[in-house]
C-alpha cells in the first residue's frame, strides 16, 4: 500500500513538473513578470526553468535519475523563492497576468512551497 502511493505521488509529481515546465514556453508571459527585476534576461531564465522542469520531470521516471533530479527539482524550487517574494513585494498582483489577495503569496511561500520541497526530498531517498 505505502509503496503503491509513493508510486502514485511520483507520477503526480513527474506530471506537475512535466506540464509546468511545458507551460513555461506556451506561455511565457504568465512566467516573465514573475521574475523579478534584478536578474537578468528574464526570458531566458525562463526557458532554463521550463527546461529543468522537463528534464526533472523525465529524470524521476528513471531509476538510475531519480535520485539527482530529485535534488535537481528542489534545488530549482529553492531558486524560485526569489520569486515568490518578488510577487508579494508587488503586492501579489501583475496586472493582465495574476492578481491575488496578499495572503495567498505568502500561503505559497511558507506552506505550498516548503511542501513541494519536501516532496522532492522523498524521492531523494532509497
Amino acid at each position: 500500500m505505502k509503496k503503491n502511493l509513493f508510486n502514485w505521488l511520483k507520477i503526480l509529481m513527474v506530471a506537475f513538473y512535466f506540464f509546468g515546465g511545458i507551460n513555461h514556453f506556451l506561455n511565457p508571459d504568465f512566467y516573465i513578470p514573475l521574475i523579478p527585476d534584478y536578474l537578468p534576461k528574464a526570458e531566458l531564465l525562463n526557458l532554463i526553468s521550463g527546461a529543468a522542469e522537463i528534464l526533472g520531470a523525465i529524470g524521476l521516471l528513471v531509476p538510475k535519475t531519480q535520485k539527482f533530479s530529485a535534488w535537481g527539482i528542489a534545488a530549482m524550487l529553492v531558486a524560485f523563492i526569489p520569486s515568490h517574494i518578488y510577487f508579494i513585494q508587488i503586492g501579489s498582483c501583475i496586472p493582465d497576468v495574476m492578481c491575488v489577495d496578499e495572503w495567498i503569496g505568502w500561503v505559497r511561500l511558507i506552506l505550498i512551497h516548503p511542501l513541494l520541497i519536501y516532496w522532492a526530498w522523498i524521492y531523494t531517498r532509497p
